[in-house]
């Protein structure tokens, strides 16, 4: 018997130490994508200030109509690559942590400590249940909140096709992050939800053979560089609305004769599309050329469309889900050989 409670009670420590790890992976999002909000709402406001100063010049002749809306769009991008430098750090410091959940090696420094207690304690099977009572009888609000983040491998599909694609398949990779609202579509059903918000996704290729991307006036084509790159990738960033008709296989449950739904419980499958609009295409390149680095940055339309739209389905357990999207809309706009970005990845939803 004595063998038997402690065989019980370490496994209830492991058990335990591996959702308090989850918890705290999931607090650390949480925190990015408030950080991330914060610095969008930041250079918004700074926006609006300088675009009122400049709207208060025109008015007063200081400035012309014309001059007035070229300087107007030089603060608009100014603040808009301010967002993306400070996003892209955030970008790496959630893919640092996604890959440390993957590899197990987010660890709560006080869940060993806390557990030490638990054990000794007689009473520790009565505070995990009463823990776990008074969170399942509190139903959730017909419409909740999520945080998503997406990352995986990008893509182009041409002529039908990703086999012998022109771009590395491990290179290449896309980033998607966005706030989706979930609503339960029936008052008494738990199945069905529409679930629908914004996402700004990156989309990037990196070329095989040292090419890159060249506009050649009405399209954009693979060429081999002069030099000898050390890295060239081209980036897509899209403003996006998804909406999915989402599957949820959590059953709902009752407590003194009162119904309680959960989401992101159990199973749960999603399939729709998202629509919206290119907002910035760049390519990055980096060489060296006689002992210097050099690092080149060309921003521009490069031809691309300037909406985008396509399908998409995830499916998986909890907060976490394979993930697969497809732009029904070429990338380009007149090129001979149409070609589709499609990606593949992990998702987050978090509540």
């Amino acid at each position: 018997m004595r063998n038997l409670t402690i065989y019980l009670a370490v496994t209830a420590c492991l058990f335990a130490t591996k959702m308090t790890a989850q918890e705290t992976f999931d607090q650390r999002v949480r925190d990015i994508a408030q950080k991330i909000e914060q610095v969008t709402k930041e250079e918004k406001a700074l926006l609006k200030k300088e675009v009122d100063a400049v709207n208060t010049e025109v008015e007063a002749g200081k400035l012309s109509y014309k001059e007035g809306d070229a300087k107007k769009l030089l603060l608009a991008e100014t603040r808009s690559t301010n967002i993306e430098t400070k996003v892209a750090q955030y970008e790496a410091e959630l893919k640092e942590i996604v890959q440390q959940k993957v590899d197990g090696k987010i660890k709560d420094p006080d869940t060993l400590k806390r557990f030490k207690f638990v054990w000794r304690s007689s009473n520790w099977k009565k505070d995990v249940r009463k823990r776990d009572s008074i969170h399942n009888i509190t139903s959730e609000s017909r419409t909740t909140s999520q945080f998503v983040f997406a990352a995986g491998i990008n893509n182009l599909v041409t002529d039908g096709a990703v086999a012998n694609s022109d771009f590395r398949y491990m290179g290449s990779h896309f980033y998607e992050w966005g706030t989706a609202w979930n609503t339960r579509l029936a008052k008494n059903n738990n199945l069905l939800h529409l679930k629908y918000g914004i996402s700004v996704m990156y989309n990037n290729l990196r070329a095989t053979d040292n090419r890159l991307f060249v506009d050649n006036g009405n399209t954009t084509d693979l060429e081999t560089s002069p030099v000898n790159m050390k890295d060239a990738r081209f980036r897509n960033v899209n403003l996006v609305v998804p909406v999915h008709l989402e599957f949820d296989f959590t059953p709902k449950r009752e407590h003194d004769g009162k119904q309680i739904f959960k989401t992101h419980k159990t199973f749960r499958f999603g399939i729709g599309g998202y629509a919206g609009v290119n907002v910035k295409s760049k390519q990055i390149i980096k060489y060296d050329i006689d002992g210097y680095k050099t690092r080149e940055v060309t921003k521009g339309n490069f031809n691309v469309n300037d909406f985008v739209y396509g399908v998409s389905t995830y499916i998986g357990y909890k907060e976490t889900s394979i993930y697969l999207k497809y732009d029904l809309n070429p990338m380009f706009k007149d090129n001979a050989i149409d070609q589709n970005n499609i990606s593949l990845g992990i998702r987050f939803d978090f509540n």
